[in-house]
């Protein structure tokens, strides 16, 4: 319905603009009636100009949004790119760079995580950045920090491991289940737990949270690839159209 209202005021703004050498504001009450009964008759004979309408309004909408997706990225790229703690995948040397705003707790998330393993596998060039963004609340913010606190005291692998193993759990990551985590792959779970509640993991967190909404990132997952922000979900076929988008740019 908004994008029906949105199209017909589109229209009508189109048909009123060359009207624009007779001020409306002067037309007697009836004058008006008749320019509007005028107007409401072409819509309804030629429905088809709603769509052209919105066609244009999203065409001018997405390039105006790309336009200010790439600003945002190119401003903050360091913080993306190269903040010397987010976990690097992939092929740290590959050519076109995939970075991921993900929860553990969100069902769409868990979903992009299978397309991507997907992605990484077939293509062995692709550069990918995890950031942790827990905002589905308290069981997100412990997962994140647990996972941060193996980054930190682990290793990058065991960090893939860990990570792996909270987006496919089902239940609440619980202290019992984060300990069985830690136990599966040989890690300290004491010395974990002490870690996961530390300044250095919070700051990490909310500067992930703060670069998210600089980057006008309100839900997850969200990606960037290369200087493209993608917010939302998006399937196996599309991620890899926009990383050759990225790899061999218009």
């Amino acid at each position: 319905m908004k994008r029906i209202l949105l199209a017909t005021a589109l229209a009508i703004t189109t048909f009123t603009a060359p009207a624009s050498a007779t001020d409306l504001m002067d037309m007697t009450d009836s004058e008006r009636d008749v320019f509007r009964a005028e107007v409401r008759a072409y819509l309804m004979e030629n429905p088809e100009v709603l769509l052209e309408a919105i066609n244009v309004l999203e065409q001018r909408q997405a390039a105006e949004e790309a336009v200010n997706d790439t600003t945002l990225v190119q401003t903050n790229a360091n913080d993306i790119f190269n903040d010397g703690v987010s976990y690097v995948g992939g092929n740290p040397d590959g050519d076109v760079t995939v970075v991921e705003f993900s929860d553990y707790r969100c069902p769409y998330c868990k979903r992009a995580h299978k397309e991507v393993a997907k992605l990484l596998a077939g293509d062995e060039n692709i550069k990918f950045i995890y950031k942790e963004f827990p905002i589905l609340g308290p069981d997100s913010l412990t997962a994140a920090q647990f996972a941060v606190a193996v980054l930190l005291q682990a290793s990058p692998e065991k960090y893939h491991d860990v990570s792996n193993a909270l987006m496919e759990m089902r239940g609440e990551p619980s202290e019992a289940a984060l300990i069985n985590i830690a136990d599966e792959f040989g890690l300290d779970s004491a010395a974990l737990l002490d870690k996961m509640k530390s300044s250095e993991v919070t700051q990490i967190i909310q500067a992930n949270r703060a670069l998210g909404q600089r980057l006008k990132v309100s839900g997850t997952p969200a990606f960037i690839f290369g200087d493209q922000i993608v917010r939302g979900f998006v399937p196996l076929d599309s991620m890899q159209a926009f990383v050759e988008k990225a790899r061999k740019p218009e």
